[in-house]
């Protein structure tokens, strides 16, 4: 399994849209091949900062997801709401502990 870390900094007009073409961005990704989960986070002390942690199955899927015309209409949507470009780093998985429902 691998995790990709994606961090950025929205610009303050655009914060509404940019969370919410991510939502569905997101939305999206559930059930494409490979996928394991995601998590949108917020900057609690600097509230334009987002992270985006992407967990899945292999590099491949990812791209893959990419290549998606679903993925590539969100971005449109993102263009001109970041304050600059993205930073992501790629994490292999070494354990996964998590709270069961």
């Amino acid at each position: 399994m691998m995790t990709i870390v994606t961090r950025v900094r929205l610009r303050g007009e655009g914060i509404e849209r940019w969370d919410g073409a991510m939502h569905a961005r997101l939305a999206a990704a559930r059930g494409r091949p490979g996928w394991v989960s995601a998590q949108l986070l917020k900057g609690v002390d600097q509230p334009l900062e987002r992270a985006i942690v992407g967990v899945w199955d292999s590099k491949d899927d990812w791209a893959s997801w990419h290549h998606d015309e679903t993925f590539r209409a969100t971005r449109e949507q993102l263009e001109g709401l970041e304050d600059g470009p993205s930073e992501s780093t790629w994490f292999e998985v070494v354990e996964n502990a998590a709270t069961s429902d």
